[in-house]
């Protein structure tokens, strides 16, 4: 079992190597998968930055940023008419429309079930108030498809089967500003061969489950998908799946705060490429994981990480780099913790 130093430290000195028994399944893994690896055209790689600094901008940074599969990033229900909704039926209702609408959540909306949310949504919480609760949100059904969709400043709480589940091929998607807490399974669950999906400045808490990528260790569909960026996310006391990833490359973990994490922060299964870097664990005996319980080795990268009373993190093979997608700048890690806990969760971007 890892160490666990007292002191924050960039390095936590040499990571430690995937185990022995995943080396050979792992190789295999790259061999098959190898093919199926797809990447966005040089053209696409590097939307502009915005002006505006983290934490404030109206548009994503990350994977849903990106220009691919027919769309100029993410936008949402932008150009769509705007609406606000009170109740679980209006709530509905909009969701499932066709064509784009800028939906605002005011108070808080008692779900049963899960609500299907299908193309050119924008669903945003009013104030510090906005709540869902009782169920959550799906992107997408095998039919009416869920890309072009972004969800903030909403606390979701309760649920009875996921708070918010990004699925069936869904592409384009922006969770953002949100607080994730109490659910039944999985806080925010993204699978099925969704894609270019950034996850940023949300509160994870009071919870097990926090990010799920990837559907089984058997789904491979999913290769060559499940392109995400986690970004300045606080995973404040969950347990796992920070995220816990299947297949994908890049998935791309910068600067989140991992405070008391009891298994694990981030496991990297199933021949996934994920780079680990800029962000501050804290309290976690285990941060990075190459492998986890049944499911096969993955690929990790770490740099630049400080690690306060933590484990040593595991590392093996090489990772497609982010920056073949978009452009990004990487906060000081050591001031991740004032810099998450300012900016993360709802209230915090005046919608």
């Amino acid at each position: 079992m890892a160490s666990r130093p007292s002191v924050s430290h960039r390095s936590p000195g040499p990571a430690r190597r995937a185990p022995a028994r995943y080396r050979d399944r792992m190789a295999a893994l790259a061999a098959a998968a190898a093919t199926a690896l797809t990447a966005l055209p040089a053209s696409a790689a590097a939307p502009a930055p915005s002006a505006a600094p983290y934490g404030t901008a109206d548009t994503p940074t990350g994977f849903a940023s990106v220009d691919a599969l027919g769309r100029n990033g993410t936008t949402g229900g932008a150009g769509g008419p705007t609406v606000t909704v009170t109740t679980a039926a209006e709530l509905k209702d909009y969701a499932g429309r066709r064509g784009p609408y800028v939906i605002r959540v005011s108070g808080s909306i008692r779900l049963s079930g899960m609500v299907t949310v299908i193309a050119d949504k924008s669903i945003l919480g009013v104030g510090s108030t906005a709540e869902i609760t009782g169920g959550g949100l799906q992107l997408g059904s095998t039919t009416r498809p869920g890309n072009n969709v972004i969800i903030r400043n909403i606390r979701f709480t309760g649920a009875s089967d996921d708070s918010v589940s990004v699925t069936n091929k869904a592409h384009h998607v922006w969770i953002d500003h949100n607080d994730f807490s109490g659910g039944y399974d999985g806080l925010l669950d993204i699978k099925r061969e969704s894609d270019l999906v950034t996850v940023s400045w949300n509160r994870f808490h009071h919870h097990s489950k926090a990010a799920l990528l990837g559907h089984s260790d058997t789904y491979t569909a999913d290769v060559g998908k499940l392109r995400v960026t986690y970004h300045h996310n606080f995973f404040d006391g969950t347990d796992q799946r920070h995220p816990r990833v299947r297949f994908a490359e890049p998935v791309h973990v910068l600067n989140n705060y991992y405070r008391n994490n009891a298994l694990y922060g981030v496991a990297s299964t199933q021949n996934a490429g994920v780079l680990v870097e800029g962000n501050h664990f804290e309290n976690v005996a285990h941060p990075v994981h190459v492998g986890y319980d049944k499911s096969g080795p993955g690929r990790v990268v770490e740099r630049d990480n400080v690690y306060v009373n933590s484990g040593v993190p595991e590392t093996a093979g090489t990772v497609v780099e982010p920056r073949t997608y978009y452009p990004y700048t990487v906060d000081d890690p050591a001031a991740v913790p004032a810099i998450v806990t300012a900016g993360a969760g709802i209230g915090k971007i005046g919608l």
